[in-house]
């Protein structure tokens, strides 16, 4: 069983910067891959980025502006958004899934583990 918090999330101005941190519970953390998906008002939930032992993957929505990394001494994963864009408003959730392969990590179902979501708004 793996627990999962998110936080850091909040309100800054297009153009703007966020970090974001996402805390495990569980010795196996580092076994798992990470990923981030987002959920604006309206819309499908959708793959933000994903990062394994040994790859990363971007949605290309966020290529050049987000940064997702891990720490598994800390068992937490991190995602910086720089270049924040109004259209980058909603609500950020990490994930936990034992897949290596990018081609499932861009899926829900590619995840076995959720938190519970942090708010992120970009004003314009």
């Amino acid at each position: 069983q793996v627990r999962l918090v998110e936080s850091g999330g909040g309100l800054v101005q297009a153009g703007g910067s966020l970090r974001l941190s996402c805390a495990a519970s569980g010795r196996t953390f580092s076994s798992y891959a990470m990923g981030w998906f987002r959920q604006a008002p309206g819309k499908e939930r959708e793959f933000v980025t994903a990062i394994t032992w040994r790859n990363i993957y971007y949605a290309d929505s966020v290529k050049g502006r987000f940064t997702i990394s891990r720490d598994n001494a800390k068992n937490t994963v991190y995602l910086q958004m720089n270049s924040l864009k109004p259209e980058d408003t909603a609500v950020y959730y990490c994930a936990a899934g034992p897949s290596t392969l990018g081609n499932v990590l861009r899926e829900l179902s590619g995840y076995d583990y959720w938190g519970q979501g942090t708010q992120v708004t970009v004003s314009s």
